[in-house]
């Protein structure tokens, strides 16, 4: 006994078809503006003048220093009398300190957005 077999095919073909003349661009600038916000650290030095008043010996005088995050210079000052005697007058204390501060800037931002526009859209062509 035999039993028919069939199958089908199929054939493809490509054809060039004109489906306009061509685009045209439309290109828009857009501007928007943006805050930036930032986080910025200062210095900041707080002068202090502190009277002293005290007679220190040629041998001794004194010299800057930090005590902790202050810098002490000493201000020293010749006060005539019977003899020369070194007088510390003051010492300037000069302390930083840091703060931060927002410091907020408009910065204008810009972007572009094109348009497509076909020519001959819509109209039916006959294949070529």
């Amino acid at each position: 006994m035999s039993f028919p077999v069939m199958e089908e095919q199929m054939q493809v073909a490509k054809r060039t078809v004109d489906t306009g003349r061509g685009i045209r661009l439309h290109k828009t600038v857009a501007e928007r503006e943006q805050v930036l916000d930032e986080l910025l650290r200062r210095d900041e030095l707080v002068v202090e003048h502190v009277p002293v008043g005290r007679v220190v010996p040629d041998a001794a005088v004194p010299q800057a220093r930090y005590e902790g995050d202050t810098l002490v210079v000493p201000v020293l000052e010749e006060v005539l009398t019977v003899q020369k005697q070194l007088v510390l007058k003051e010492e300037v204390r000069i302390t930083r300190r840091q703060h931060q501060v927002r410091e907020p800037h408009s910065v204008m931002l810009r972007s572009e957005q094109v348009a497509v526009e076909r020519f001959d859209e819509g109209q039916d062509r006959a294949p070529q």
